[in-house]
């Protein structure tokens, strides 16, 4: 996995808060999604990108479209969260502007984070 995932979870909209707790989706689970759905890549592909093997990544395909469902269907929110991973870089999300930063020596102070100094930047993101 390149990088982590832009958000922490999802909810749905429209409905009163669920009572239930969320559904976790593992990132590996997230991972197969995205490389499957988002970027089209066929099975061998996703597989050979993930280090696994065919058999494994449509297991955690198939975990993670039960999940989505489930969480869909049942009006729940999900996390992601968890799985046996390593990401190439040090990640960092701002905690302004929720940017991913590859690096938080990388950051670059966008229009959401300008309105704050530099000292105040620093301490909202420790």
């Amino acid at each position: 996995m390149n990088s982590p995932p832009k958000m922490q979870g999802f909810s749905p909209f429209g409905i009163a808060t669920s009572t239930s707790d969320p559904i976790v989706i593992q990132y590996d689970e997230f991972e197969a999604v995205r490389l499957l759905n988002y970027d089209q890549l066929s099975q061998t592909e996703a597989a050979a990108s993930m280090e696994i093997s065919q058999p494994t990544l449509t297991r955690i395909y198939k975990s993670a479209l039960m999940k989505i469902s489930q969480a869909f269907v049942e009006g729940n929110s999900f996390i992601i969260e968890g799985g046996n991973f390593e990401f190439e870089k040090d990640w960092y999300k701002c905690k302004v502007c929720f940017k991913l930063i590859d690096g938080i020596e990388n950051h670059v102070r966008c229009s959401g984070c300008r309105r704050f100094g530099t000292e105040e930047l620093e301490k909202l993101n420790k």
